[in-house]
């Protein structure tokens, strides 16, 4: 008997229905749908983090990200709870950004005003704005080593807002996903915090273009 042949247009066929028929999740359709804005600020960010080749400047970049996610984060506490979000509190970044700052001696800058910020007036808006913060802390692996490469840090101080939750990142955003997820009753929902993480990327480039200029003295 010679062996049965295999019908590989009707298992793709079969297959992209079942992706069809599978609901996809709110997390992956944030990434998706700020891919573009998130994209063009990674890339404004990274020529600039390139441009570092001192403490001083490296310090700049420190208190540039202070006076936005600072400024978020005041927003976002008075609307996420632990009971969505059980680790929120382990979760802010401000005081490692102050800790950061001061292991060079620099200043504590002033937060950004409410105007460059996205509305946050409810949980959703706050989650879409968590979503830009917490996301940070997968890239910031690379940023550190970009550092370490530029700069000298003694046993690390200094590079923990960059460092994240350590070998704890990828565990800590799959749980963030994990509670993101379970924020959203209907489509309202998920476009509202859609809209509220794209607004983030974009008024952060804009701060960007700005003020970064004013922080990094170039």
């Amino acid at each position: 008997m010679g062996a049965k042949k295999v019908n590989f247009t009707q298992i793709n066929y079969f297959s992209f229905k079942l992706f069809l028929l599978t609901p996809i999740e709110l997390s992956d359709r944030l990434k998706l749908n700020t891919l573009p804005v998130h994209q063009q600020l990674e890339k404004a960010l990274i020529a600039k983090m390139r441009s570092i080749s001192s403490a001083d400047q490296y310090v700049k970049l420190l208190q540039f990200f202070y006076s936005y996610f600072s400024a978020l984060e005041d927003q976002i506490n008075n609307h996420i709870t632990i009971d969505m979000l059980p680790d929120y509190f382990i979760r802010r970044k401000t005081k490692n950004m102050i800790e950061d700052i001061k292991n060079f001696e620099g200043v504590i800058p002033e937060k950004a005003p409410a105007e460059k910020l996205p509305d946050i007036t409810n949980h959703l808006q706050a989650f879409g704005a968590l979503y830009v913060i917490e996301g940070s802390t997968l890239g910031g692996k690379v940023i550190s080593k970009m550092m370490e490469s530029k700069l000298y840090f003694n046993n690390k101080k200094g590079l923990t807002f960059f460092n994240g939750y350590g070998n704890d990142t990828e565990t800590m955003w799959q749980s963030f996903k994990y509670a993101l997820n379970k924020q959203s009753l209907n489509q309202t929902d998920d476009n509202e915090i859609i809209n509220t993480a794209n607004l983030t990327f974009t008024k952060f480039n804009r701060w960007l273009n700005e003020k970064y200029t004013i922080y990094n003295g170039c």
